[in-house]
């Protein structure tokens, strides 16, 4: 498929356009090993995705930059196609599913192309991009499967090399499959027994079920907020490469996704949307076998929409423990807030937010249920609230 000089040959061609992106240590995220991370979403453009593009543009003839290209994606491909075309002067139509980010269609028409918003996911305007591309004569740039795409993705392989020369495995985010490809060659040409590992999601698992069951499947639908890798159906390029070169893939679920990204700000005070926050979170959650190793999670993009992100740290706060309700059935007499609020206290929770409810079926004639939110530290401090409350008297239904 690629070899490693065109890799190296990517690098030279990159390195007007992209940002090299040092390897950091992570403190406090993966306590079981020694974690790093590749922050692809300090890149330009917010997005590893820039560097395929990139490479993919300058080996385009003189013929086909004249007649412009064209590509679909969720969204940051489509940046990294949109600043590439505007670097080489070359027209850009990109399309989107409609369901992408507001921030990143809004960033791709930025970068000066012409967006065009398909009903459905990735896969739908992957098929009206090919439409276009035949009636209009664009030339058509793939987001993944395509050999010069993921030669420019494994430059990223190399400079994790380049960084770090003694580390135990590397964790990727898969969605179609062209970064994996890319940085699993790098990495396997120049050191074979670094261990490459892929992290899809339980909600858009393509490769994953298509590896394990030995051929390309697609799935019926895909639904995550790691948008940038809900991809039904991985490349033939893509999966030939991540059948050779990758040792496991694993999933992770959204609540997962949510806590690696709470972790990621809190911890790294770094932002990173869903798709480049899944191989933190296999990191987090034990998904692969790393304790006691040196590793470097990928993460992949930064993009995330500023109207979820709230919603994504709320689910996050709860999955790690950080945020959690209860609802108690009581008698209705005064003093039973009064002492339910003295055992949270002394436990060290912070009550935020009491709902009591007069109607329901309890089991007593004048019971009660009280529904309490509140901020804790983890599931040991949840579980000890619990406890005292049960002990003196109280039922959490």
């Amino acid at each position: 498929m690629i070899r490693l000089e065109e890799i190296f040959r990517a690098q030279q061609v990159l390195r007007p356009i992209v940002r090299k992106t040092q390897v950091v240590r992570a403190f406090g995220i993966a306590p079981q090993c020694e974690l790093y991370l590749k922050p692809e979403n300090l890149q330009i453009t917010g997005s590893f995705k820039v560097r395929g593009a990139g490479y993919k543009m300058s080996m385009l003839t003189d013929e086909e930059k004249s007649r412009g290209v064209i590509a679909c994606s969720a969204g940051n491909h489509a940046q990294g196609v949109a600043l590439a075309a505007q670097k080489n002067g070359i027209k850009a139509v990109i399309c989107l599913p409609d369901s992408a980010p507001i921030s990143k269609v809004e960033a791709t028409r930025g970068y000066g192309a012409e967006v065009v918003l398909v009903p459905g996911v990735y896969d739908d305007a992957y098929q009206r991009a090919l439409e276009m591309r035949d009636s209009e004569g664009y030339t058509f740039v793939h987001p993944f499967d395509d050999e010069s795409v993921i030669a420019g993705q494994g430059t990223i392989g190399l400079e994790i090399m380049n960084d770090l020369d003694d580390i135990d495995a590397v964790l990727v985010p898969v969605g179609g499959g062209g970064l994996i490809s890319g940085v699993s060659y790098a990495i396997k040409q120049i050191r074979p027994g670094v261990k490459v590992y892929g992290v899809q999601t339980t909600g858009a698992p393509s490769m994953y079920n298509s590896i394990h069951d030995g051929k390309i499947e697609r799935l019926d639908r895909v639904s995550t907020i790691a948008d940038g890798i809900a991809v039904k159906q991985p490349g033939v390029h893509t999966f030939d490469a991540v059948s050779h070169y990758v040792d496991d893939i694993a999933l992770v679920n959204e609540d997962e996704i949510s806590g690696a990204i709470l972790s990621l700000i809190e911890k790294q005070k770094m932002i990173a949307e869903g798709a480049g926050a899944v191989s933190v979170a296999a990191a987090m959650f034990d998904k692969f076998p790393l304790a006691g190793k040196k590793v470097v999670s990928l993460v992949s993009g930064g993009n995330i929409d500023v109207t979820i992100l709230s919603r994504v740290i709320e689910r996050g706060l709860m999955k790690t423990g950080r945020s959690t309700s209860l609802k108690i059935e009581l008698i209705d007499k005064p003093g039973q807030l009064k002492d339910v609020s003295r055992i949270i206290a002394d436990c060290g929770g912070n009550v935020t937010e009491v709902h009591h409810e007069h109607a329901g079926s309890t089991e007593a004639v004048n019971g009660c249920y009280l529904r309490i939110k509140m901020e804790t530290v983890d599931w040991d401090q949840i579980q000890r609230i619990r406890d005292s409350l049960t002990a003196e008297g109280f039922k959490i239904v």
